[in-house]
């Protein structure tokens, strides 16, 4: 029978039972930025949720394919055409200007931060991501286009596709 406090104190199992140490909780926060007032307050939250508990925070920057994006490049102001070339280099320049920053505000407040910048539709790209992570968490900022309070914003298409809760970010 074992002793009265729960532990079993026979000096014959000391050597034989693991040694149980508590693990640090290693959390994977996944969040979506693309440079929004929204987005950025839910990096901020992300950020904040991961050093909380001791984890890392992904950011994600989704640019459009290039189908979109081509699409994108025709559609004209005033009947100027851009070129999809022009509209990739601006995507490239605008991912690398938002990996510069959240590297910095990481470095700035001692966050573990990883950035990806990838191509693709967001909710797909942003649950692969947290998938292939093993991701806790995913964050986003909530929209603040009229359409999508009407067809569906990004944190409603990502909400029942995920096991890990979703958290949107309402600045």
């Amino acid at each position: 029978m074992g002793h009265p406090d729960g532990m079993d104190h026979d000096p014959n199992l000391r050597g034989r039972l693991p040694r149980l140490s508590p693990k640090p909780v290693v959390a994977a926060v996944v969040v979506g930025i693309d440079g929004s007032v929204t987005s950025w307050h839910a990096f901020w939250w992300a950020c904040g949720e991961s050093s909380r508990l001791g984890g890392r925070a992904v950011a994600v920057f989704v640019g459009p394919t290039a189908g979109v994006a081509s699409a994108a490049a025709s559609a004209s102001l005033g009947g100027a055409v851009t070129p999809y070339v022009a509209c990739q280099q601006t995507m490239a320049e605008l991912a690398q200007a938002l990996g510069d920053q959240v590297h910095e505000y990481a470095h700035d407040h001692l966050v573990n931060l990883t950035f990806v910048h990838t191509q693709g539709d967001t909710a797909r790209e942003l649950l692969r991501i947290a998938d292939g992570n093993l991701a806790d968490l995913i964050v986003v900022g909530r929209s603040t286009k009229a359409r999508h309070h009407l067809a569906g914003s990004l944190g409603r298409r990502l909400l029942g596709r995920r096991e890990a809760p979703i958290i949107v970010v309402v600045p």
